[in-house]
């Protein structure tokens, strides 16, 4: 058996080599390194993927996120609602666009943010009268999507703004419906390690309204006019590259597939795993991207040191929530604020995950979860 990798890249790259080799050299050849044909033929191929009304690809999964607060007029004085349990980049992104994040605690069995405590925060900032509520960002954490339904519900009540923050969920779906057409704005990540990802950075925006896609495409090209001759509205440089559009093209070609090899892999941890520890429930409807396999283990860094000695990687996601990180504490309201992220961030363990994985390999990590356990 070959040795195990937390995430494989190399497998997939030797997989499609010679056809991403052909699309570069088309890139080559014709020299419209940005904003060249790959462009428009990646945005209208991720539309008819996600079933959104447009799509406009950019140059990261943050600018995807930092594009369309632009596109809602986000101002320093504007409260954005989001989970302290994900990545750096989804309150960086907020900040960079002039708003004020307010962190969200999350739902202790899907991990996504908390409706309920959503709307408590709401109260809270318009009770303090400092901050107006203008929008929420939730995050389909691990690939499973939020709850946007109940979400929304919110929103609406108070008349903000939802984007979900779709970095890890292409390739998810509720009720048929796939991520990116199941919020008004949907950003995305093709960093390398996402279930779609390039060959270095890139994101894209999926959007409902078409009319709306155009701000942000204007956004992304210096918020120039369709001429490109007149800033009308303030900008940013959020290209995407040709060469990258042209290395995703390819992969589009076998993503339903690996998305099917995740789903198959993750439905092995599972039924080796249940019962010992704690797993993300995934409501009846929805469909996980899987971008990664997450377990909730009582004793997590003796389980990591004895798959360590075997071999085995796994890597700890989110042991520390936003709210108690140096850039964000002056956002939050420290230790004990947002408990039930705050808990997870203590168990959770990501165990090596990718559509590569033989079902040798799951069984040999499974096997070796339950001993450590």
């Amino acid at each position: 058996m070959t040795p195990i990798a937390f995430m494989d890249l190399k497998t997939q790259a030797k997989r499609i080599k010679s056809q991403v080799s052909a699309r570069i050299e088309a890139v080559l050849e014709h020299g419209a390194y940005i904003n060249g044909p790959e462009i428009g033929e990646l945005e209208a191929a991720l539309t008819r993927l996600t079933g959104a009304g447009a799509t406009v690809a950019c140059s990261s999964g943050t600018d995807a996120l930092v594009i369309p607060l632009l596109a809602y007029g986000v101002q320093p004085r504007d409260a954005v609602f989001v989970p302290a349990f994900t990545y750096n980049a989804t309150a960086n992104a907020v900040l960079l666009a002039g708003g004020v994040p307010v962190f969200v605690d999350v739902d202790p069995n899907t991990f996504n943010m908390d409706a309920g405590h959503l709307a408590d925060q709401i109260a809270g900032v318009t009770r303090a009268g400092k901050l107006k509520p203008k929008g929420i960002i939730a995050v389909d954490i691990f690939g499973l999507p939020a709850d946007y339904d109940a979400i929304g519900a919110v929103a609406a009540r108070h008349d903000l703004f939802v984007i979900a923050d779709g970095a890890q969920s292409l390739g998810g779906k509720r009720l048929g419906k796939a991520v990116g057409a199941l919020a008004p704005v949907t950003a995305t990540s093709f960093f390398p390690s996402k279930t779609l990802g390039g060959y270095g950075d890139g994101g894209a925006i999926f959007v409902q309204d078409p009319a709306f896609a155009g701000v942000m495409q204007s956004i992304r090209w210096h918020g120039t006019d369709d001429a490109r001759k007149e800033s009308i509205r303030v900008g940013m440089n959020g290209r995407l590259d040709s060469i990258q559009a042209a290395v995703l093209l390819v992969k589009l070609s076998i993503f339903e597939e690996e998305i099917a090899r995740r789903n198959a892999i993750a439905a092995q941890y599972e039924a080796g795993l249940r019962g010992l520890a704690g797993l993300q429930d995934i409501p009846v409807g929805y469909q996980s991207a899987r971008a990664l396999f997450v377990a909730l283990l009582p004793k997590r860094d003796r389980v990591q040191a004895a798959l360590k000695e075997k071999g085995i990687p796994s890597v700890v996601y989110y042991a520390k929530q936003l709210h108690l990180h140096d850039a964000f504490k002056a956002y939050g309201a420290g230790p004990g604020s947002l408990p039930v992220g705050e808990e997870l961030g203590t168990r959770l363990l990501a165990l090596p995950f990718h559509p590569y994985m033989s079902d040798e390999q799951v069984a040999v990590v499974v096997d070796a979860v339950r001993a450590a356990i």
